[in-house]
């Protein structure tokens, strides 16, 4: 199994960090739309690395299909082919209020963004005239100076992160592949995410063999008690924050556990940060998340994954997993039969 760790989007600490993460075994990197942008320290760990890179996930409400094509075209080219643009969505007011731009119905309006970014790789690879029409996104003019013509390494897969079953059926109908959401279950897993992604490819015709599916965990590794109760406290917060948000409610009610949501999604109005973290429980994380020693985090993942996965990016938020535990976690999993 191919493991995907996440690199420090800070430009002065991405060159290094991105050798830490090679040096520790990892295949790729990827970044996430958070402090810092999400494009720039994979133009870096290009340079400095032959890590697999890709975003996950670009924030698609903001930015133009063509602003997105062309920064995957020049990263893709730049990392002679090691580059997937992996795009997703944000909730409303963070994307009125904190980006300033338009909601529309989220998985309309990604699974259109993906379209429109194939249209344009399509152009510039000179299958097809320029010529998409949607209902968000219009484009129908690439003047030769524009256009940067093939990429020597064909396009970029554009892959789209997906939770819902909405949104995940749209990502097997139209995207080059599907990154699961973290905050996830076995339960929902099969009782949801499975049934959508296989609904998406009846509907375009294609098989689960022809659509890369890329598992995501938040572990919380440790090698003795010590390290692994701070492990659990970390992935624990992360759970606690996404547990708040009303779009990741039906993972807990999957599991018996709806009725958390209202009082997280309280106390994140008021700053109650500790009092949510207070709530989740260890039952929660090792459900929610992936707990143990590097070799039960890789059995996990493999149980959880390796039927229908083959790559995996691990997380471990809010907390520092020593190097040495990584590095075990990941030899154990490439050594996987997934």
């Amino acid at each position: 199994m191919k493991v995907h760790l996440q690199l420090d989007g800070s430009l002065p600490r991405a060159a290094e960090h991105a050798r830490e993460l090679a040096a520790l075994g990892a295949d790729g990197a990827f970044t996430f739309e958070g402090p810092h942008d999400v494009f720039l320290p994979l133009s870096v760990a290009a340079g400095t690395t032959s890590l697999e890179l890709m975003t996950n996930v670009a924030i698609a409400g903001p930015r133009s299909p063509v602003h997105l094509a062309h920064s995957a075209y020049d990263l893709q080219a730049y990392s002679e082919g090691r580059f997937r643009l992996g795009l997703g969505t944000q909730i409303k007011v963070h994307i009125e209020k904190r980006y300033g731009a338009v909601w529309h119905p989220p998985a309309r309006f990604l699974g259109e963004t993906v379209r429109a970014v194939q249209a344009v790789f399509a152009a510039w690879e000179g299958a097809q005239p320029l010529d998409f029409r949607g209902t968000f996104h219009t484009h129908t003019l690439m003047p030769p100076n524009f256009d940067p013509g093939p990429n020597p390494f064909g396009p970029p897969p554009v892959l789209m992160g997906g939770l819902g079953p909405i949104m995940t059926r749209t990502a097997a109908e139209v995207a080059d592949g599907l990154l699961v959401m973290p905050f996830n279950t076995v339960r929902h897993l099969t009782d949801r995410t499975l049934p959508a992604i296989d609904e998406g490819l009846r509907r375009c015709g294609r098989t689960r063999a022809q659509f890369p599916i890329i598992g995501q965990a938040m572990v919380a590794v440790g090698r003795d008690e010590a390290e692994l109760r701070a492990a659990i406290d970390g992935v624990a917060v992360l759970i606690a924050f996404y547990g708040s948000t009303p779009a990741y409610r039906p993972v807990l009610d999957a599991e018996g556990w709806g009725d958390l949501h209202p009082v997280l999604n309280r106390l994140s109005k008021t700053g109650g940060y500790a009092a949510m973290r207070a709530l989740i429980t260890d039952e929660m994380v090792a459900r929610i998340g992936v707990v143990g020693s590097p070799a039960d985090c890789a059995a996990e993942i493999g149980r959880r994954f390796g039927d229908f996965a083959d790559e995996v990016c691990c997380y471990f938020p809010a907390y520092q997993p020593a190097p040495d535990a990584v590095a075990a976690l990941l030899a154990t999993l490439h050594r996987s039969p997934s």
